[in-house]
């Protein structure tokens, strides 16, 4: 999303306009008025407005109104040759985005543009992620991430649902098990029935069996299943044979592995039907900047505070972590953030070298996200020899496959 609408009588300043913003890299589309303008001026306009206010006809302010009718989020800069301070004051109190002297420079121009490419595109994400809420399926509702990762986690999930057979839902920890295991139950066709959440670890015959009775025509959920006692593991099976009652497990663990420490192989089999996979935060960066607003948008609301702006250099920074915690050390992060601890704290202490780590990891990240994970593509972008890149990319961990996009 990096289209810029340019609204200007004169044809020369208008091309002006144009080669500034190409050389900025983002997208110019050319009017000659508002009348020509008009129909490119919507609610779903992925851009912002550049407007000259003086132009024959419509001027820049029946343009600012009119798109505010539309929407009233679109980002409107407005732009005038005569220096006036009462114009400039009447255009923001009209609500415009900004307001620029002409002649304008690129380097006037190109930060405020930049910045309202990026409300604009905060504004259209909520949108749409408020949308899923409030139409979607449990996976479309309550699985964020734009990443095809995320994407084959809310198909695997929606499968897991349907299929009805018992489901093994496995993650690093902090990863949501618990969470998944709930869109899955909700999506299934016994989403009202009974549902009982249980530890695995300690859990003894007697009351897993009575468990298991007061589930029947529901479904039980055993988190951590690897540490379910050996003679509960073969009490367990003989109640999936016998049925009635749906067993959703949750794991951290490698269960194959805990085969060789006696963990019961038939249990396994059973559970390994259906197994649905977490991905890590590492193997989704694309997703972070998703989860971490929503994150920071339910804690704000959580403590009653208002939700605080979160610019380019939060994100980078996110996006440049490994979050051996996951989701969970992310929403803990988002809850700092939203009472003002921020990262000051964890930044004091690194030096110089661990932050431009930082910087150069958030920068290869962005070139392969722009690039729709072709490495080729992304080393030209950053002008990198293709080797140089490549032993980035392995100095970082980041694969250029987890950064395609669905086509």
């Amino acid at each position: 999303m990096d289209k810029v609408l340019i609204v200007e009588d004169d044809a020369a300043v208008r091309e002006a306009l144009a080669q500034t913003i190409e050389l900025a890299d983002l997208t110019p589309v050319t009017a000659g008025s508002f009348v020509e303008a008009k129909d490119m001026i919507t609610a779903e306009f992925d851009g912002v407005i550049l407007s000259d206010i003086r132009m024959p006809g419509r001027d820049g302010f029946h343009l600012l109104e009119y798109a505010h009718d539309q929407d009233p989020e679109l980002p409107v800069i407005l732009l005038t040759g005569e220096g006036d301070i009462p114009m400039a004051v009447r255009a923001m109190s009209m609500g415009a985005f900004d307001f620029l002297e002409k002649p304008c420079s690129g380097a006037d121009l190109v930060p405020v543009l930049t910045r309202g490419l990026k409300t604009r595109n905060l504004v259209q994400e909520n949108r749409r992620l408020k949308a899923e809420l409030e139409a979607g399926d449990p996976a479309s509702r309550l699985i964020f991430g734009v990443s095809p990762q995320s994407n084959a986690l809310r198909v695997k999930a929606r499968a897991a649902a349907r299929a009805g057979t018992e489901v093994l839902v496995c993650g690093a920890p902090g990863s949501g098990i618990s969470k998944v295991a709930e869109v899955i139950l909700m999506g299934s066709a016994r989403a009202k029935a009974v549902f009982e959440k249980r530890a695995a670890a300690g859990l003894a015959r007697d009351e897993l069996k009575t468990l298991w009775c007061k589930c029947a025509g529901g479904t039980l959920f055993l988190d951590e299943i690897g540490a379910l006692p050996a003679d509960s593991q073969m009490l367990l099976v003989d109640l999936l044979e016998q049925g009635g009652t749906w067993l959703i497990a949750g794991s951290t663990q490698d269960l194959s592995q805990l085969t060789s420490q006696g963990f019961s192989v038939e249990l396994f089999y059973r559970l390994e039907v259906m197994q649905v996979r977490i991905p890590a935060l590492h193997e989704r960066p694309e997703d972070i900047p998703v989860l971490f607003r929503h994150y920071v948008a339910q804690a704000a609301e959580q403590s009653g505070l208002d939700t605080p702006e979160i610019g380019e250099e939060v994100i980078s920074d996110l996006v440049s972590r490994e979050w051996p915690g996951n989701a969970r050390a992310l929403m803990s992060e988002a809850m700092r953030f939203v009472l003002g601890l921020g990262q000051e704290a964890r930044d004091g202490g690194l030096g110089l070298v661990e932050r431009m780590a930082q910087v150069e990891r958030s920068l290869l990240s962005e070139a392969l996200r722009k690039a729709d994970g072709q490495a080729r593509q992304a080393a030209e972008a950053l002008k990198l020899p293709r080797k140089t890149f490549y032993d980035k990319l392995a100095k970082y961990s980041l694969k250029p496959d987890a950064f395609r996009r669905e086509s």
